[in-house]
């Protein structure tokens, strides 16, 4: 169960900006390199905790934010998302609902997001994308 509902505001501290290829953990030692730049500005909820362990995962939809900034978005919609056999959620925030070709880029992303992580950050158990929760 996650700490926010959708339509809520929430808070998060931008680990990762847009277009950047290298994944950090909350310490600043690199997780994961990616093939693939990300889409979003990816960070955590700080205060929180998914069940890996690490804050909750959020991305946000916009401009290009640095490194530390702390942005408020709504949260519109829900990464299903299994690492290493962990639930592995992560919230994606925007200023307005996700259209048609905003959830398409968000499904497509995962699905080789998913693929990549199994062969770059390989470990015990399964990592798979499983859908985008809107409701």
């Amino acid at each position: 169960m996650l700490p926010f509902a959708l339509g809520e505001t929430v808070e998060v501290l931008v680990e990762v900006p847009r277009f950047s290829f290298v994944k950090r953990r909350p310490n600043g030692d690199v997780h994961f390199v990616s093939p693939i730049p990300t889409l979003y500005n990816y960070g955590s909820v700080v205060g929180t905790l998914a069940p890996d362990g690490d804050p909750l995962d959020a991305l946000l939809i916009g401009p290009r934010a640095p490194v530390g900034t702390r942005l408020r978005s709504r949260l519109q919609a829900v990464v299903d998302f299994v690492d290493h056999s962990l639930p592995d959620p992560k919230l994606v925030l925007a200023p307005a609902p996700l259209n048609r070709a905003a959830r398409w880029q968000l499904e497509a992303f995962f699905r080789v997001y998913a693929r990549a992580k199994l062969i770059l950050d390989p470990g015990p158990g399964h990592t798979r994308y499983n859908g985008l929760i809107l409701r």
